[in-house]
C-alpha cells in the first residue's frame, strides 16, 4: 500500500531538525513504523532481527553505526540502546541523528537516563476521520481556536455508516480492506494484547480470561468516569482471590502498551461553590477496540443507541486529540459536584481553550447548547473560551444566534 500521510509528518520533521533524536510513540499498528521510514535513511528493526538485539547486549553502538536519520524500531524489545543513543547524540552534536519508534513503555530504569534535551517524544494514534479520507475537512479546530467561523455544507451520514466507522477504527494496516475484514483484524488485534502483549510487557504471567474481563469491562465503561472499583468488581466475578492491586497492575500493563488512554479532568476556577471531580473519563485509544471487546457488529450498535452514543463520544475525543496535538494542545473534560459534565475541553500550551459536547444526532444539539452556556457561566478560567461547539456525526456546519457552533465531526480536520 502506498504511504498515507500523517498529521504527525509535520511535527516530526519539525522535531527532527531541533533535536538529537525522536522518540516515536504509540500503539501496535497504529503507523509508527511507515512514518518513521519517511523521514529515515538507514534501519534496523529490533522486533524481526534478533541478532541486533543480541549485539545490543554487548556492543550498543554496534546498531547505531548508519546513515542518519537511523531508524531504531521497536526500542523497547533492547532498552540498553536508549543510553547508547543519548551518548552518540552528545558526541556527534548534530540534530536528526535517530529516530527510535516503541509500542511499549519499558518498565521504568534508575539507569536509563531521561534523554533530556537530547531525545524529544512524539505520540502517534490511529488515524483520524479527516486522515482516513471520511471527513471533509470544511471546519478547522486550528481556524476555530483563533476565532474562526464555522460553516459546511450538510454531510449526509446514517448510524450505520457512523457505526461501521467506529468498528472499524483508524488502523492504516487494514484500511483498504472491507469493513467486515477491518472489524475481524481488530478483534484478532485485541485477542493478541491478550495473550502475549500485556504478560510480556511487564514480565509477569497474567491470566488472559481475566485481562479480557478488564477490557470488556472498559468497553462497557468508555467515555464514563468508572472507578477502579467498578472494574475490579467486574474481572473479579466470584473470584477473590483477584485483588483490586491486580486488576490495576493489569491497568497498567494497558497503559504502558497504549491501548487504554484516560481523558484527564480539566481544573479551572469556579464561580459557584461546586467542587470539581478529578476522575479520569475511560477511553480505548482507538474506540474500535471497545467495539472489538464487546464482539458487537454495527448493525447491533445502531440497536443500542446508549452504548453508540458512548462509542461516539470516544471516536470524538481520538480526533480532538490528534488535531489538538498539530496545535500543541491538549483535551481533557470537566465535571463538578451538582453534576455539570463537559464531554471535552480543548487547551492550547497558550491558554487558549474550547469547550466541546458531543452528541450522537440532531436531536441532541440544543441540550449540547444549553449546558455548554450553563458551564460558560460558570468557569472563572484566565481566558474566555475561543469556541463553544457541539459535535455531531453529519448535517450542516454553522454557528447559532447563541454563539455556539454546529460541528459535524466529518468535517473536522485539524
Amino acid at each position: 500500500m502506498s504511504y498515507q500521510a500523517r498529521i504527525v509528518d509535520a511535527e516530526l520533521a519539525a522535531r527532527l531538525g531541533a533535536t538529537g533524536g525522536v522518540v516515536i510513540e504509540g500503539p501496535k499498528a497504529c503507523g509508527k513504523t511507515a512514518t518513521a521510514r519517511r523521514f529515515a535513511a538507514s534501519e534496523v528493526l529490533l522486533d524481526v532481527d534478533e541478532g541486533a538485539r543480541l549485539s545490543i547486549g554487548i556492543d550498543p553502538g554496534l546498531v547505531l553505526d548508519g546513515a542518519t536519520p537511523r531508524l531504531i524500531d521497536e526500542w523497547q524489545l533492547a532498552p540498553d540502546v536508549w543510553n547508547a543513543a543519548r551518548r552518540t547524540i552528545d558526541d556527534r552534536g548534530r540534530p536528526g541523528q535517530f529516530i527510535l519508534t516503541g509500542s511499549a513503555v519499558p518498565a521504568d530504569d534508575e539507569i536509563r537516563h531521561t534523554g533530556a534535551g537530547r531525545l524529544t517524544r512524539v505520540r502517534m494514534r490511529p488515524m483520524s476521520l479527516f486522515v482516513s479520507g471520511h471527513s471533509s475537512g470544511a471546519i478547522s479546530l486550528g481556524s476555530l481556536m483563533d476565532g474562526g467561523s464555522v460553516r459546511s455544507p450538510e454531510i449526509p451520514i446514517d448510524l450505520l455508516h457512523l457505526a461501521e466507522r467506529i468498528a472499524s477504527g483508524g488502523w492504516p494496516g487494514s484500511r483498504h480492506l472491507p469493513a467486515e475484514q477491518q472489524m475481524q483484524a481488530v478483534r484478532g488485534y485485541l485477542d493478541e494484547i491478550r495473550r502475549v502483549d500485556v504478560p510480556r510487557v511487564d514480565g509477569t504471567r497474567r491470566d488472559p480470561a481475566k485481562v479480557g474481563a478488564l477490557l470488556r469491562s472498559l468497553a462497557r465503561n468508555v467515555a464514563t468516569h468508572a472507578a477502579m472499583t467498578t472494574l475490579a468488581s467486574d474481572v473479579r466475578g466470584g473470584d477473590a482471590t483477584i485483588t483490586d492491586e491486580t486488576v490495576r497492575n493489569y491497568l497498567d500493563a494497558l497503559t504502558r502498551l497504549m491501548i487504554v488512554e484516560d481523558q484527564p479532568a480539566w481544573s479551572p476556577r469556579l464561580r459557584s461553590r461546586s467542587v470539581l471531580r478529578s476522575a479520569p473519563k475511560r477511553h480505548f485509544v482507538d474506540p474500535s477496540l471497545a467495539v472489538a471487546a464487546l464482539r458487537a457488529t454495527p448493525e447491533r450498535l445502531v440497536r443500542d443507541l446508549l452504548t453508540l452514543g458512548f462509542l461516539f463520544e470516544s471516536l470524538v475525543v481520538r480526533d480532538l486529540r490528534v488535531y489538538a496535538q498539530a496545535l500543541d494542545g491538549q483535551i481533557f473534560q470537566y465535571r463538578d459536584s451538582s453534576g455539570l459534565e463537559v464531554d471535552a475541553i480543548v487547551e492550547a500550551a497558550d491558554g487558549r481553550w474550547a469547550a466541546f459536547e458531543v452528541k450522537l444526532g440532531g436531536n441532541g444539539i440544543e441540550d449540547g447548547a444549553a449546558n455548554l452556556a450553563k458551564f460558560a457561566r460558570r468557569v472563572d478560567a484566565a481566558e474566555p473560551p475561543c469556541a463553544l461547539g457541539v459535535i455531531i456525526g453529519g448535517g450542516y456546519g454553522y454557528v447559532r444566534r447563541d454563539g455556539i457552533a454546529v460541528i459535524p465531526i466529518a468535517a473536522l480536520k485539524p
